[in-house]
C-alpha cells in the first residue's frame, strides 16, 4: 500500500524540484518585470498626473488623446523611417563585410577587430564623437568645405529638412551612428554562419562553374538566409527601441524631426510628468515589439528546422 504512494511522492517531487531552484529567479523577475508592466497597463487608463494623489480611472480617454496626438504620429512615422533607413543597410552590408574578414589571410584578425571595435564603444562616448564630427565647424563640414562641394556645411543635426522629401536630415545622421555601431555585431553573426558552411560545398561549386561573387549568389545567400532573416528581426526590434543616439545628440529637434516613439515617451514621462500617457506610449510600443518578438521566435524555429 505504502510503495504506491512512495512512487506518487517521488514523481511529484521530480517534478517539483526544477521550478523549487527557479522560484527565487521568479520571484524576482515577477517583482522587477511583470508587476511594473502590469501596473504600466493599469495607469494607461487612468489619469495619473499629480504624483502625489492616488490614480483616477479614466478609461480610453488617453488612446482617444493619442489618437489625435501629431506629436505622436509624426514619432510614429520617424521610427517607421528608421526601420526603413537602418534595417536593410544593417542586414547587406554586415554579410559583405563577414565575407571579406572571413577569407585566410594575414592579419585578418586585426580588420575583424576593427570592424568591431565601434560595438564595444559606449553609446554616449560614440554619440558625443559623432556630434562633435557633425558640429558646423565639425571635421565633416570642414571637409566639404575643403573640397568646395558644400562651401557653407551641412546642419546635419539641426535641420528638420528631408532629403530626398523623405527624411529629415538630422534624423538620417543619427541613423548614420546607429548603422555604424552595428556593422561589427551583425558581422560576428553572420561570420558564425559561414564559418559553419562546409568547404567542400563551394569546391563542389567550383567544378560546376560557380566561382568568384557567383559562388556567393548560388551558395552564401541561400545557405545564411537563417541568419539573413534572425539579423533582420533583431536590427528591427533595436531600431523600433532606438532612444540613445537621439537623446545624446539630438534631444529629438528640431521640430521633432529626429524625435522617436521611445524618446517621446521618455520625454512625457519624465519631462512632462504625463506618467498615464507615457504608459499608453508603452503600450502601443510594447505590442510593436511584441509583434517583431513573435516574428522572431518564428525565425529561430524555421533556423531550428533549417540546420
Amino acid at each position: 500500500m505504502n510503495q504506491p504512494k512512495l512512487q506518487n511522492w517521488q514523481f511529484i517531487k521530480q517534478k517539483l524540484t526544477p521550478y523549487i531552484f527557479l522560484l527565487p529567479a521568479l520571484i524576482l523577475l515577477f517583482a522587477t518585470v511583470f508587476w511594473p508592466a502590469i501596473q504600466a497597463f493599469y495607469l494607461s487608463f487612468t489619469s495619473y498626473e499629480d504624483l502625489y494623489q492616488p490614480p483616477q480611472w479614466i478609461g480610453f480617454d488617453n488612446f482617444r488623446r493619442l489618437w489625435k496626438d501629431a506629436v505622436f504620429w509624426q514619432t510614429l512615422e520617424n521610427t517607421f523611417l528608421y526601420l526603413v533607413g537602418v534595417v536593410p543597410i544593417l542586414v547587406i552590408a554586415p554579410l559583405g563585410l563577414a565575407i571579406l574578414v572571413n577569407q585566410k589571410l594575414r592579419g585578418m584578425n586585426w580588420f575583424r577587430a576593427a570592424y568591431y571595435t565601434p560595438v564595444v564603444i559606449s553609446m554616449v562616448v560614440a554619440g558625443i564623437a559623432w556630434k562633435w564630427l557633425y558640429a558646423e565647424n565639425g571635421l565633416l563640414n570642414q571637409l566639404l568645405k575643403t573640397v568646395n562641394i558644400f562651401p557653407a556645411g551641412i546642419p546635419w543635426l539641426t535641420s528638420p529638412e528631408k532629403l530626398l522629401g523623405i527624411v529629415p536630415i538630422s534624423l538620417a545622421s543619427v541613423m548614420a551612428v546607429t548603422i555604424w555601431k552595428g556593422l561589427g555585431y551583425y558581422m560576428v553573426i553572420y561570420l558564425a554562419g559561414l564559418q559553419s558552411i562546409p568547404a567542400d560545398v563551394y569546391e563542389a561549386a567550383a567544378i560546376d562553374g560557380s566561382d568568384g561573387i557567383s559562388k556567393h549568389w548560388d551558395i552564401t545567400l541561400p545557405l545564411m538566409s537563417p541568419y539573413l532573416a534572425l539579423v533582420a528581426v533583431i536590427s528591427a526590434i533595436s531600431a523600433t527601441k532606438v532612444f540613445e543616439e537621439v537623446f545624446i545628440m539630438t534631444q529629438g529637434g528640431p521640430l521633432n524631426s529626429s524625435k522617436t516613439i521611445v524618446y517621446y515617451l521618455y520625454e512625457e514621462a519624465f519631462s512632462h510628468l504625463e506618467i498615464s500617457y507615457a504608459c499608453t506610449i508603452g503600450l502601443v510600443l510594447f505590442l510593436i515589439i511584441l509583434g517583431l518578438s513573435v516574428l522572431r521566435l518564428a525565425v529561430n524555429q524555421q533556423e531550428d528546422v533549417t540546420l
